[in-house]
């Protein structure tokens, strides 16, 4: 479990967040939704704790988030950023492995986990031998999600994960995600600017404008009850990724 509790953030004179409280429960995942600017990614970065809020709370398994425990808490998350952020002068595989080397794993326990993840993500052990630039933007994506569960973290949080893809790649690793999320079965934070990807990985969606939540619920509910008139423009602008999945 996440929870805020009366977090704001500001950069500047920019409010990147109004004061909002806000759960995200334990073994869902949770979708982050809106509008380029309206503090999705702000969120993701008060949660592994890159920034700290100016107001409120951020409790994290009911442990509040300290510049004294921030570290401690962010190995226990997994965070893949937009266009995975792999270290390019490292191979794959040392980039998968990097933090469980600094914190001191031996060797065969790296090896086990390293082979149970290309398992799970449906990469070859050879292509880690190969560095960033060498990869498919698939690939470099399957290997962050690696890096990301390395630790094998409680709480996973993902920025756009696949917005830089290719349509066709993108609707695959959709499918291929989920599968993931379902078969951990963590808490998963997700961002996206695109309505129909967040129906597709969760259930619950959280749409934000300007740093302030407008409406959560399912998808059925932005449809049919939106909560304000900006939720209905919201849906409206992105009608054709959705028509399939009105009409189921």
């Amino acid at each position: 479990m996440i929870e805020f509790e009366n977090v704001s953030k500001s950069y500047g004179a920019v409010r990147a967040l109004e004061p909002m409280s806000l759960e995200f429960p334990e073994g869902e995942t949770t979708v982050l939704i809106g509008p380029s600017g309206c503090g999705k990614s702000t969120i993701l970065r008060l949660i592994v704790g890159l920034i700290r809020p100016d107001t409120g709370l951020i409790r994290v398994e009911r442990e509040v988030l300290r510049p004294k425990n921030v570290v401690h808490l962010r190995r226990r998350m997994g965070y893949v950023i937009q266009e995975g952020g792999l270290f390019p002068h490292l191979t794959a595989r040392e980039n998968v492995v990097l933090m469980a080397r600094r914190m001191g794993w031996n060797a065969q326990r790296i090896v086990n986990r390293v082979e149970e993840l290309s398992d799970l993500v449906d990469i070859p052990l050879e292509r880690l031998q190969s560095y960033p630039s060498q990869l498919s933007g698939g690939q470099r994506q399957r290997i962050s999600l690696m890096r990301a569960l390395m630790l094998d973290p409680d709480v996973l949080l993902l920025d756009e994960p696949l917005g830089a893809l290719d349509p066709m790649i993108r609707a695959g690793l959709q499918d291929e995600l989920k599968q993931i999320f379902a078969t951990l079965g963590k808490t998963v934070v997700l961002v996206t600017h695109n309505i129909g990807e967040a129906a597709h990985f969760a259930e619950r969606i959280v749409l934000l404008r300007s740093g302030r939540v407008v409406q959560e619920g399912t998808l059925h509910h932005l449809l049919h009850e939106p909560a304000d008139p900006f939720v209905d423009e919201f849906v409206r602008a992105q009608r054709s990724p959705l028509d399939s999945l009105d009409r189921a």
